[in-house]
């Protein structure tokens, strides 16, 4: 995958100490890595960088909302996102991304791309459900929620059931097994 130059910070002239970069994060950044969960995005993404002497400590701190689609009703709305996520930037032989919280660039290295990070902090502070909140509140008008409605299991009278005290044969036999110890 192509680096987006925009999420590449060059460290190599910046003096020793905290840094901050801003950024705007847009649909067509989500869909550089083919992510195609948000219908927009509108994503407030800053970025703290603290050159050390032997490292760099980067803080991502993001908040906005992205346009979903509601897992329920399949509604579109806007979903309010926001998180922070830290990483340790070292140096070493080779580079080495295993590791989530520490990124080793191979020495010489004057710049460090941060998109990869981003894409994932954002991604993973998704709720697992995204609901609609006007079905919380009942705003949310929907042919999808009037026919789960329609279909929802209702709620049983005692009245309505059968005073058939009789049990079906083939329990009675199983319940001696119970008792025939």
């Amino acid at each position: 995958m192509k680096d987006l130059k925009e999420f590449t910070i060059p460290f190599v002239g910046l003096k020793l100490g905290k840094h901050q970069f801003n950024f705007e994060l847009k649909k067509a950044f989500f869909e550089h890595f083919e992510y195609d969960e948000f219908n927009d995005a509108a994503i407030n993404l800053d970025v703290q960088l603290e050159k050390m002497s032997t490292l760099l400590e980067i803080t991502l701190t993001f908040n906005g909302s992205v346009n979903v689609a509601c897992d329920t009703t399949n509604e579109p709305f806007d979903q309010e996102i926001a998180g922070s996520y830290n990483f340790v930037v070292k140096f070493g032989e080779e580079y080495n991304d295993e590791n989530e919280d520490l990124l080793i660039l191979p020495h010489g290295s004057y710049e460090v791309n941060i998109q990869q990070y981003v894409y994932e902090s954002v991604v993973l502070a998704m709720p697992s459900r995204k609901i609609h909140p006007g079905i919380a509140d009942g705003t949310l008008k929907s042919d999808i929620l009037d026919k789960l409605e329609e279909l929802s299991p209702k709620a049983i009278d005692q009245e309505e059931l059968p005073e058939d005290n009789n049990t079906d044969p083939r329990w009675d036999s199983l319940k001696k097994l119970l008792t025939d110890k």
